[in-house]
Formats: C-alpha cells, structure tokens, sequence
C-alpha cells in the first residue's frame, strides 16, 4: 500500500476528464490535488512519485458522491458517535465513493441533535485523506407528511419549524447541507424560502403535495428531489403530482435509488429519457446493514429484515436499501443504455455542482481534490484514492 504522504503516478488507462477521454493517460497526484493529467507520450518526468501502472482497458473516472445515505458495514449516522462515521468512511470506497453527506432520518429531536452535532464536528476533525470525506450533512425529516413517511418513524414527524432547524444547524458547525422536506406542510415554503437564501438545497420528499404546489416550491428555491418516485404522490393524468412536476421541471435535481428494486428499470429509463443525464443524481439511501449478510438491523429504532438485497420494515415497507454506488452506475448504464460518461455525471458531477463544491470535487481536473476511482472492463471498482491517498485496492491493476 503506498504510504498516504507520498505522491502518486497512475499511468495507462483510459481518462474520463471533465471535457475529454484520454487513452493511455497519466494522472500525478501530489499533496491530495492532481497536479497533472495528460498521454503517457507526453509524460516528462517521473520523479519521486510512486508509480502505480493500470491496464489500459481500465478507467480513471472521478470519484462517487452520495448525497443520501444513512449508514453501511453496521454503523449509522444516528449512532452519533465518530466512530460511526469512521466506519462508514472507512467502507464506502469499496463501491467508489469518496464523499458523502452523513444523513439523518426522523426520530426524537434530541436524537437528531445528537446526531447533526457529532457530524457536524467530525467534518471539521475528520482525517485529511485516505477515507470518504464526509461533505456535509443530508437532514431527512422530521419536516416530512406523514402520509408518506415511508420508513420514517410516523411519531416523531413535526411541521416544519424554522426555529428548530436554526438550533440544528448551530449545533452542526453550520454542515447541514441539504433537507428533505414536505412543501405541502405549514411553514414548509417558508422555510425553502430560508434554506434558499443561506445556501442549504431545499429537497422536496416524502411528500402527497399537488402539482401546484410543487411548482409553489419551486418558486420558493427548492431546487432538488429525494428518491425520485419513492414516498410522492404518484403521476396522474388528470394530477399530474409530485412525480410529474418533477419531469417537467428543470429546475429540480432528482435523486434516484437503481437498484432494481425502489424504481423499475423501465421507470428509471423513463425518469432518465426526460430528465437526462443533468437531472438526476445516483444515491444509494443506505442503512446499516450494507456490506453485511442477511438479517435483522436498526433504523431510527425500528427493526429492518434484509434479505436477498432488499430491506423492510415488518409491514413490507421498503426501508432504505443496500445498494452499493458503484453497481447503481452499473444499474444506469444497463437499464438505459446511456454511456459511461453519462452515468459519472449523475454519480460525480452533478452532486458536486449542486452542493456547490464542483471547484474541488465531480471530475478528474487539474488541482482539484485526488478523489479518483478505477474501473475494470466490468465497471467493477478495483482502486479507490481518496484526497491523494490510496483507500481500496483490489490489487488487479
């Protein structure tokens, strides 16, 4: 394993850049950035960098966002301990992620305050590489309708309350990047309104709001979507819903779970053929039990059954999944027959445009963060550098 401070050379695989495909490129890493993309024939010098060759039916692409996801290898964001957030950092380059936002799911408010305060001091005391960065902090609930809570406890859902969520992001450090919310509920427009205005994505999600009122909060700022078709009123011919406002408007980014199981194949090619590759962000939703064998697992204090890739509640309720990020980009590419390309878009680029950290993060460019991910001829990941650092290997280069 290369040690974490020394600079890196990966050299002859194809490139995915943010404008062009390299074949038989080089990439150097120094200091966490890349410092330098280019062909192997117009490679000057080697210098002290250690070298890693990488067949050239492999590709460099960047590193995986994940906006939405709860927890992996037996830890949980609600754990509210560092060590939670270890894990999960530790476990999510196996799948190609290399940052993520630490999400939250409805529970008691003094649970939640446990939980955004310990994230949002771990973001500020994390490892500087080597691990998934956690970026932020994903709010999803207690702002929900009750109707749609899906797997979100029901009693401890509450209107939305402007107060509350100015103590939360206090006691966050300010991380709280991005929340999921009803526009249908009282107070919830004015609270777009407010996430608006001070840089947080406003999410529509776990929502029965009327096509009206989604275009109501789109005029209010909400600029994104949780699990596009999952916990929303369903599209209508005659109400066309959460659903169908979410195609038409290109305002909204829409998150999508390509598992095979929250969303139809046939759905997500629908989804994908009207929104196209900048509308939609790959996600995984994930609870603890991912990378873990069948079972009986916690979410926000209910029991979850996983069994044979999917996890329910004890009435069926789909809750959250195990997806992995680099089989939802397999997933894409295979139920729509969009390109690689395409398929990093929604899984690298457009997360970072829209947590507007796309000057670091979302593409393999000259001194931005070291967050790269090789690719088999499978789309299988076989290496995952996190800020210049080695943090999976498969060693199969």
């Amino acid at each position: 394993m290369v040690k974490k401070d020394k600079p890196i050379l990966l050299k002859g695989m194809r490139i995915y850049t943010e404008n062009e495909t390299i074949e038989n490129g080089y990439i150097k890493i120094r200091n966490q950035k890349i410092t330098e993309i280019g062909n192997l024939k117009d490679l000057m010098n080697e210098g002290d960098f250690e070298i890693i060759k990488v067949s050239s039916d492999f590709h460099a692409v960047p590193g995986f966002l994940d906006v939405h996801i709860h927890g992996a290898a037996g830890a949980d964001t609600m754990d509210a301990t560092k060590e939670a957030l270890d894990t999960m950092a530790a476990a999510l380059p196996k799948e190609g992620t290399t940052s993520f936002l630490a999400t939250t799911i409805t529970q008691e408010a003094e649970f939640i305050e446990r939980a955004v305060e310990n994230a949002g001091q771990y973001i500020l005391e994390q490892p500087e590489q080597g691990q998934a960065e956690v970026i932020g902090i994903h709010l999803e609930g207690p702002f929900i309708n009750p109707d749609k809570a899906g797997a979100q406890p029901v009693q401890h859902i509450i209107e939305p309350n402007l107060a509350q969520f100015q103590e939360w992001q206090r006691l966050a450090n300010g991380m709280i990047k991005l929340v999921t919310l009803a526009p249908e509920m009282p107070g919830a427009l004015e609270m777009i309104r407010y996430l608006k205005e001070n840089g947080i994505v406003a999410s529509i999600g776990h929502t029965d709001a009327t096509f009206e009122q989604v275009n109501m909060a789109v005029d209010a700022g909400a600029s994104h979507v949780t699990h596009l078709f999952n916990q929303m009123r369903v599209l209508h011919h005659r109400e066309p819903g959460v659903v169908g406002a979410v195609l038409l408007h290109d305002e909204l980014k829409a998150e999508l779970i390509v598992d095979g199981i929250h969303v139809h194949p046939a759905m997500v090619k629908l989804a994908y053929q009207q929104k196209q590759r900048d509308g939609l962000i790959l996600i995984t939703d994930a609870m603890r039990a991912k990378c873990l064998k069948n079972g009986h697992y916690d979410l926000g204090g209910q029991d979850v059954k996983v069994e044979d890739g999917k996890a329910v509640l004890a009435d069926g309720t789909l809750a959250g999944s195990i997806l992995r990020l680099g089989d939802g980009l397999k997933n894409i590419m295979a139920y729509t027959g969009c390109s690689l390309r395409d398929a990093i878009e929604m899984a690298a680029a457009n997360p970072a445009k829209q947590l507007k950290i796309y000057d670091r993060k979302g593409s393999i460019t000259k001194d931005k963060d070291a967050d790269i991910v090789i690719l088999d001829e499978q789309m299988n990941v076989v290496m995952t550098i996190c800020r210049g650092a080695i943090a999976f290997s498969k060693e199969e280069m």
